[in-house]
């Protein structure tokens, strides 16, 4: 299958491509990858180096007649977020992905597809290996586990790169330049309960499932469903209406991706669970005609399970449900410079309650650091109120934009020459690793642009052919361009 991924053009990047697909690597699993990385570097007799988290740098020196120009540094980071379809058999830790051409886009079978970052990883590749394009000296730097907390990039050390210049392969728009970006912190909820035996006669699973889902950072702006509101504002309903006891809620996967399912199990008398059939009826009717232009394949299901041995007390149900409906979910402010730009966000990424204990996380994030505290501050308190305890973790800064930069200026000229339109030269609200890397190499000018990538962190991913290639050539045109010393 995945030979015909590597007729593609330009070959060299498909191929890199198809080698890497080839290698799992989620994030903090990165091992496979990284011995993949420096054996690649080495079989090109390149300076190749592995710092002490992971991260992967490879040196190679400028082609003949560019050996004044200034060093580049070309980064992308080597995980990928592992998502997969619920009736997609799949193992991310034995199989290599498995793509497919459809039309003018690269896809994956039922998975995530790993265009996010890998396209910019094998331009990289395909950079070091070449023999025949021209370029100035060249510092690839390859990053852990810039999906679940960027801490190969948090733990470069300053000193290993000489670069002036930084390009960033990981954005996914192909008509973007990006010059800015949204910091976050991780902020997770968890604590203890107490369970009782079930009083009722039945037991069920309610499933919310066929969300879009998607980047917690770019499409968070889009007002997708999230699988973990809609399930606690069924439950919240539920128990208004019906008396009911919950045994465990499971929602969500990883903390950056908008949740795309979750379930339930819940235990009724009689009379309630003669209700179930109506009342999940008409709430999968409401929040199909709510969520219809976004989540067109939104389901809510329900069938009989066998009965749990204990469910929730009353009490921690009552605060639970209330946390989580008052949990901030999406968009919290847009920015007042900025037209357009989501300036701080939430995403309620994960809710896990089972036998006695829970876990809630979000991921909170912001370009404005003192608003990403307010934010993470006021989901503390609406979950401490419930008894949790709360930790703030993995926050990494936001990335300050330099328009001015002459990078900047070069690139942004480059694009309407060769494309005879201009650039959006802009922030965006994800994270991106410029603005850590930033605080141990502060001069160095810094921009990210990308091919046009849908649906990344979802196993909708997938990636345009022609856009590849114009972001191939615009990056060889860049690399011509570089400025003297």
């Amino acid at each position: 299958m995945n030979e015909e991924i590597r007729q593609l053009s330009p070959s060299a990047l498909w191929n890199h491509f198809a080698d890497l697909n080839a290698v799992p690597r989620p994030s903090k699993k990165e091992g496979r990858v990284i011995a993949f990385m420096k054996a690649f570097g080495e079989s090109l007799n390149l300076n190749t180096y592995v710092d002490e988290i992971g991260n992967v740098i490879i040196k190679k020196p400028a082609s003949l007649g560019m050996e004044d120009r200034q060093t580049v540094i070309l980064q992308s980071h080597l995980d990928m977020v592992h998502q997969k379809n619920s009736d997609t058999v799949f193992d991310f830790d034995q199989q290599g992905i498995e793509m497919y051409v459809e039309g003018d886009w690269v896809k994956a079978k039922g998975t995530t597809l790993g265009a996010d970052n890998g396209i910019g990883v094998s331009a990289i590749m395909s950079l070091l290996a070449s023999t025949d394009i021209p370029h100035p000296p060249l510092e690839a730097l390859f990053t852990i586990d810039e999906e679940t907390g960027m801490t190969g990039a948090i733990a470069l050390k300053g000193g290993l790169l000489d670069g002036n210049i930084l390009l960033n392969l990981d954005t996914e728009e192909d008509n973007e330049l990006t010059i800015g970006c949204a910091g976050g912190i991780d902020v997770t909820a968890t604590g203890t309960y107490n369970e009782v035996q079930p009083v009722g006669t039945a037991a069920f699973q309610i499933n919310v499932k066929g969300l879009k889902g998607g980047h917690s950072g770019v499409d968070i702006h889009l007002g997708r469903a999230n699988a973990n509101k809609l399930m606690n504002r069924i439950l919240y309903t539920l128990t208004r209406d019906c008396k009911i006891g919950i045994a465990s809620v499971d929602g969500g996967s990883l903390r950056n991706a908008i949740p795309r399912e979750s379930k339930a199990v819940i235990v009724a008398d009689n009379t309630s669970a003669s209700k179930l059939p109506s009342i999940i009826a008409h709430l999968q009717s409401v929040l199909q005609h709510e969520y219809a232009t976004t989540d067109p394949n939104l389901s809510v299901t329900f069938f009989p399970v066998n009965m749990p041995v204990r469910v929730m007390d009353a009490d921690f149900q009552h605060k639970l449900l209330r946390s989580v409906y008052t949990c901030p979910n999406g968009v919290y402010r847009m920015s007042p410079e900025i037209a357009g730009l989501v300036q701080t966000s939430n995403n309620l990424a994960r809710v896990i309650v089972n036998d006695g204990a829970y876990t809630i996380q979000c991921l909170t994030r912001s370009s404005v650091d003192t608003e990403k505290e307010d934010l993470g501050n006021a989901i503390g308190c609406c979950f401490e109120l419930a008894g949790a305890a709360m930790a703030y973790t993995g926050g990494y800064p936001g990335w300050e934009p330099r328009p001015d930069a002459p990078i900047v200026q070069i690139m942004s000229s480059l694009y309407q020459e060769m494309f005879h339109s201009p650039a959006n030269v802009d922030a965006i609200h994800a994270g991106l690793e410029c603005g850590i890397l930033g605080t141990n190499y502060p001069e160095v000018q810094m921009i990210s642009f990308g091919p046009n990538i849908v649906g990344p962190h979802s196993p909708d991913e997938k990636v345009q052919i022609s856009s590849v290639q114009k972001f191939w050539s615009f990056l060889l045109e860049t690399l011509k361009r570089t400025p003297n010393k």
